[in-house]
């Protein structure tokens, strides 16, 4: 059995998804969260999936996420639709499911946030409003695990006894209710062959979906008189056809509210973000307010937090590697074995793994600032800038899920409606700097800037960021001229961070940093040991100087150093960057053979502040790692334009790097 979940944004859809199904999906407080559909087997039900779909508040097709629903729901003909509904703002939520009622698929109603709505003197009639919908009602509250049982066994019975809903028409007598009528009767035979209900294809038809008009394959004769209904309608109502629709709808709406809703008191939660929101995205206070938020963050995660913690971990690390140095020895094992162990295994994966508690305390302070709310008002607030280069608040979505990966932010730009805008948020999106580069920066401050280590920190975020405005600004003024689309978002209510969402987003990002570690980073270590400690005839040499590396790192040398940085060495680690970031980290480690502890103390042997600072710079803006390549090629879908965009970030990097270095050498020297 196949369920679908459906609902607005915001309205608790995949806090839901999480208790039906135990998994650690992400959940957010900031529209764009869900973009690909994500599937789950309902814990207490057998052979059942429920499949999450995006967030929407309307199946008019004008955005990608209406559309992925709208086909899912017509092609995949699931056994029943949950609909899940923010009890507290019930008018609006509601219209997305009268548009579900008409596909004709067992339906239950979710009411969430019941809770909230009880709690501020609120009630709903259940079973009135169950009966004037002619569908299953439920009241559920997601985040406490309350009637999830019970929705889930209402809908299994729905689906299981082909509960269709009882009631298709929103509309009185009159002119909108004839046309639909009209036009169900025309395109009767046509929406039966494709399965489709006859009023909800009327329904689009009016709407103008052409993806509905060209699969029903109409006649012209058949076009016309459809049009001649709907330009009919509109002159004797007295409003256009989108207009006329809308007004059948909440018109409904309002009147079965009216007798099913008693009003819950003014609700505390929006009176206490009203207050907080005069502070926070305050016309001249808001963006100060974010970047020191930000810089507390770092300060927190650099400087006191998630550096105390790596510094621990470190010197755990050092012990376990000389621990098991000295049995290998003690049992007489081959000193190339010991050597691919120690030296290459153990200094390459360990290296990077005494940055976890850095990269967890990181994401702790921000899954806080998205599960409490903050995040979507930094998409509002950031909105009238980004429309300066060309690009709405919308953009800024993705952009924030980039901080942490940039493969999922790439993906995240699906929702957004102008290809155009799609198109350019692609193209800044990998000059964010993402989590994998953390182990960098935190190698690099602590070797060179141990006094400021959070100045550093917000300054190479910052540095990347403004690189990317500049690229925008370019950009919108010669090849992806226009104009933004409108950006409209919904402010959710601040809510205090629910503790199991901060420690499933914790969780994701620890998982997938050891997975990174224990599978590509793994083998770019043995790969590197391997060519660090054999030459062309394959002979182990003594010298790494005279290794299959040392050659190919000469050959690449040249090219950086007018950075700075003449050494093979580096400029191996840079290329092997290109794994994974944190490979340049493991591949220092490997090429100097030092653990995570002595690798800051051995690095200023190889560079300078200044040079460390370059180096830096080169790191945060040059591209990003293979899968952001191959996912940003899959969605441009075009090969040439992604190999583009690595060729120019890499030419920004090395042009910026330059500049700063050779700037900085003439002030300083």
């Amino acid at each position: 059995m196949i369920l679908a979940l459906v609902g607005n944004q915001n309205s608790g859809k995949t806090t839901l998804f999480n208790q039906l199904t135990g998994s650690n999906q992400r959940v957010g407080n900031f529209p764009g969260v869900t973009v690909d559909q994500k599937f789950g087997e309902i814990r207490f039900a057998k052979n059942c999936t429920v499949v999450d779909l995006p967030g929407i508040y309307s199946l008019r097709a004008y955005s990608n996420e209406e559309i992925i629903t709208r086909d899912f729901i017509l092609n995949n003909k699931p056994d029943g639709i949950i609909n899940i509904v923010d009890a507290t703002n019930i008018e609006r939520n509601l219209y997305l499911t009268l548009q579900l009622i008409e596909m004709q698929i067992p339906i239950v109603l979710a009411l969430n946030m019941m809770d909230e709505v009880r709690a501020n003197g609120g009630t709903i009639n259940i079973r009135v409003m169950s009966r004037e919908l002619g569908i299953s009602v439920v009241p559920i509250s997601a985040a406490k695990n309350e009637g999830i049982e019970e929705l889930i066994n209402k809908m299994i019975n729905d689906a299981k006894n082909k509960h269709y809903p009882k009631r298709i028409d929103f509309c009185e007598p009159g002119p909108v209710h004839r046309c639909i009528h009209a036009i169900s009767h025309i395109v009767e035979d046509h929406a039966e062959k494709l399965g489709m209900p006859p009023r909800f294809a009327a329904t689009k038809i009016i709407e103008g979906d052409a993806h509905i008009v060209s699969r029903l394959k109409l006649s012209q004769n058949e076009l016309d008189m459809i049009e001649h209904s709907i330009v009919e309608m509109e002159t004797e109502h007295g409003m256009d056809r989108d207009a006329a629709l809308a007004d059948m709808r909440y018109s409904f709406i309002e009147k079965l509210c009216g007798r099913t809703v008693v009003r819950p008191r003014e609700n505390r939660e929006y009176l206490r973000s009203v207050k907080i929101d005069s502070v926070l995205t305050n016309k001249y206070l808001a963006i100060p307010l974010f970047l020191g938020i930000m810089l507390v963050i770092f300060w927190l995660t650099f400087n006191l937090i998630g550096a105390y913690l790596s510094d621990w971990l470190a010197l755990g690390i050092t012990a376990l590697t000389n621990l098991v140095d000295h049995g290998l020895i003690f049992l007489g094992i081959n000193p190339v074995v010991k050597s691919l162990v120690v030296d290459g295994v153990f200094a390459g994966i360990g290296s990077v793994l005494g940055f976890l508690p850095i990269i967890i305390t990181l994401f702790f302070f921000l899954s806080i600032l998205e599960d409490s709310g903050y995040m979507a008002r930094v998409a509002f607030v950031m909105d009238k800038l980004m429309r300066k280069i060309g690009l709405s608040g919308r953009s800024i979505v993705p952009m924030l899920i980039g901080f942490g990966c940039t493969v999922p932010a790439v993906m995240a730009t699906r929702t957004l409606s102008s290809e155009r805008d799609r198109k350019m948020t692609i193209l800044l999106t990998p000059f964010v700097s993402c989590s994998a580069k953390i182990p960098i920066y935190a190698l690099f401050t602590a070797a060179f800037f141990t006094h400021y280590k959070a100045l550093v920190m917000i300054g190479l975020y910052l540095s990347g960021i403004l690189t990317g405005i500049v690229v925008a600004l370019i950009s919108n003024r010669t090849f992806m001229r226009g104009k933004p689309v409108p950006f409209v978002m919904e402010l959710p209510n601040y809510r205090f961070p629910a503790f199991k969402n901060v420690m499933l987003l914790m969780w994701e990002k620890a998982r997938d940093f050891l997975q990174r570690a224990f599978t590509i980073i793994f083998i770019a270590t043995i790969v590197i040991w391997f060519l660090q400690n054999f030459n062309l005839r394959l002979n182990l040499v003594s010298d790494s100087n005279g290794s299959l590396l040392a050659a190919i790192g000469q050959w690449i040398a040249p090219i950086f150093k007018p950075l700075g940085f003449n050494d093979w060495r580096i400029s191996t680690a840079l290329i092997t960057g290109l794994t994974a970031k944190e490979a340049v980290v493991s591949t220092l480690g490997v090429l100097t053979q030092s653990t995570a502890a002595e690798l800051p103390s051995v690095l200023s042997s190889m560079f300078t502040p200044l040079t460390a600072v370059s180096f830096l710079v080169f790191t945060l803006l040059y591209t990003p790692c293979v899968a952001a390549v191959a996912t940003i090629r899959r969605e441009l879908g075009s090969a040439p334009k992604a190999a583009g965009l690595v060729a120019a970030q890499c030419g920004i990097a090395w042009i910026i790097s330059y500049v700063i270095y050779n700037l900085c050498r003439l002030i300083l020297y």
